[in-house]
């Protein structure tokens, strides 16, 4: 899912090597996107315990799984919403910003996949939870997340397309309330 947001950042980080002569580059530009994907498998370590422990508790507790679907569309209006604030313009600059820096040695470039990965994780935090709770397998969220993430971070609109997807998202999540509180 990433794939598309990370490619186009280490060809960038390759170049910027290129140009500054950076010695093993092709060593440096695959510790960077190792260091990125560290960053999500991280993420993702921490996320799955928390995801089996909640559906223990639904398949145990019955009002737990009928509150379900109007918790769902709660967190997706979050979300949305998200995608309007100053944290994510912000975060959007410094996930831009990192794509420009190489570094000298391979610590460097480790050290520059690891920030990379945090900045850009920070920027869809939003969305990636938005993503888990309908279903990670949910190929049709995915493909719009996917789509939107890489629209946010390669286009010189990406602030813009950001809002954008804030208001789908946010009516995705006004619809999914009305759906979970019987009103369609």
């Amino acid at each position: 899912m990433m794939l598309p947001s990370v490619a186009p950042a280490l060809v960038r980080y390759r170049q910027a090597g290129r140009e500054a002569d950076v010695p093993r580059l092709g060593l440096r530009t695959t510790l960077a996107g190792a260091g990125y994907f560290f960053v999500w498998a991280l993420l993702g370590l921490a996320v799955f315990p928390l995801g089996v422990a909640l559906s223990v508790l639904e398949m145990q507790q019955p009002a737990l799984a009928r509150a379900v679907p109007l918790a769902t569309a709660i967190v997706i209006v979050i979300a949305g919403a998200l995608q309007f604030g100053a944290w994510k313009s912000h975060d959007l600059g410094r996930c831009a910003a990192a794509l420009a820096r190489t570094g000298a040695n391979s610590g460097a470039a480790w050290r520059h996949g690891v920030r990379l990965g945090l900045h850009c994780s920070s920027s869809c935090g939003n969305l990636m939870a938005a993503v888990l709770i309908i279903g990670i397998m949910d190929l049709r969220a995915m493909a719009f997340v996917t789509a939107a993430l890489a629209a946010e971070r390669l286009t010189p609109a990406g602030e813009r397309v950001a809002r954008v997807t804030g208001v789908i998202v946010i009516g995705i999540g006004l619809f999914l309330i009305t759906r979970a509180a019987g009103i369609e």
